[in-house]
């Protein structure tokens, strides 16, 4: 099994400017190589350059620039080259499957804020059994970078990478562990429905409420956004808005981080079994289609486009895929089972009788059977069978 592990590092001032100049230089060489492609193809006869050719000239490209390239690590460069090469691969899938390509593009020195090295002890060290107190992670080109290590890494470090999110530097272990001892079984089963007025209700009738973290800030990152419209491009005062706003934007994402984490954690740890809808999010928070007005050639008639605006970012406030996955993650490594079910018609189906139809929801949260006269909450209702098609999938599925 495969584990992340993320730490805060605590470079100093001399390691900050390494880490920055590493991070500048393996930038220089993604947008060099996209560039070698992209000639490549326009005047070479569209000719198609592969990761292999490029890795093959590293060599000759550190000999050429010992002191920006030539510093850092052989393995570092070939996993940026291989980064630009899955990017591509994930371009070319993408226009044969029709969908909006995505050419790979060109990144600045601000958003290029990850190097990855591939294996523990090539150009990098993660110091488990450190002399001293503090847990250090040794970098080529920079030193022994100090880590706060809030808990135990269990298993065999495989890579390492380095991330950089506004002015703190991380570092991330992909850990290959063993098989894991299941926790206890309890003997419960549950479903759940994922909502936006409830972040999420349970088959036993109890709701985890949704906290809104996006929408706390929204104020606070209005104003920070409109100070950052006012400053001149390039001045140091555009410089601290555009790190205001970005801060505002991560305390919402560890704060909803942390929600799914806690959120599935207890999911985990109090079932056996979890049924949870397979929500196409994507396909929910798409923008409405443009209706053409048939009587004025070139104008438009209302298509809910304001209202489905503010439903997407509610969507997205939520953060269901991050929960989804991490909730998975979680049952993989207690040994527990998560299923996916058919989400359709999940709150219109009578748990009582099973007669279907529009009008058992008369509105958000009422379920009101016409056939047999059924109450309850509509997300409930719509737990209960989702845990129902779970149970049913599970006993379908071959042993």
């Amino acid at each position: 099994m495969i584990r992340a592990y993320k730490f805060l590092m605590r470079p100093t001032v001399r390691q900050q400017g390494a880490l920055t100049e590493m991070l500048r230089d393996h930038c220089s060489l993604y947008n060099g190589a996209l560039q070698e492609r992209r000639d490549a193809y326009r005047h070479a006869s569209k000719t198609t350059i592969r990761y292999g050719q490029q890795s093959a000239q590293l060599k000759d490209i550190r000999a050429f620039d010992p002191e920006r390239q030539g510093r850092w690590s052989f393995s570092s460069q070939q996993a940026t080259l291989r980064r630009l090469d899955k990017a591509f691969a994930a371009f070319f899938r993408r226009v044969k499957a029709g969908e909006k390509p995505g050419y790979p593009r060109f990144r600045s020195g601000s958003r290029f804020d990850t190097v990855e090295f591939p294996k523990d002890g090539d150009g990098c060290r993660w110091d488990a059994t450190p002399r001293d107190p503090a847990t250090r992670v040794r970098l080529q080109g920079v030193g022994h970078v100090k880590v706060c290590q809030h808990r135990p890494v269990v298993g065999k470090v495989k890579t390492i990478g380095v991330r950089r999110e506004g002015r703190r530097w991380y570092v991330v272990l992909t850990v290959e562990q063993g098989t894991l001892e299941p926790l206890p079984a309890t003997g419960a089963v549950v479903g759940i429905d994922m909502g936006i007025a409830h972040f999420l209700a349970d088959s036993g009738g109890d709701f985890v409420p949704n906290p809104r973290h996006g929408a706390k800030i929204a104020a606070k990152l209005e104003a920070a956004q409109r100070s950052l419209s006012r400053c001149k491009r390039g001045s140091r005062r555009r410089r601290k808005a555009v790190e205001s706003v970005a801060r505002l934007h991560r305390k919402a994402r560890r704060q909803r981080l942390d929600h799914a984490h806690k959120t599935a954690l207890d999911l985990v740890r109090e079932h056996d079994f979890i049924a949870h809808e397979d929500l196409k999010i994507r396909n929910m928070s798409r923008a409405p289609a443009p209706k053409p007005d048939p009587d004025r050639p070139g104008s438009f008639l209302p298509n809910g486009g304001a209202a489905k605006t503010g439903l997407n970012r509610s969507i997205a406030d939520a953060g269901w895929g991050v929960f989804l996955t991490i909730l998975h993650a979680k049952a993989e490594s207690a040994g527990r089972e998560v299923i996916a079910v058919d989400p359709r018609n999940t709150s219109r189906r009578c748990p009582a009788c099973g007669h279907t139809a529009k009008e058992n929801r008369p509105t958000q949260e009422k379920f009101h059977c016409v056939s047999c006269g059924h109450n309850a909450h509509a997300d409930t209702v719509g737990a209960l069978n989702v845990l129902r098609a779970g149970l049913v999938r599970r006993e379908a599925a071959p042993a």
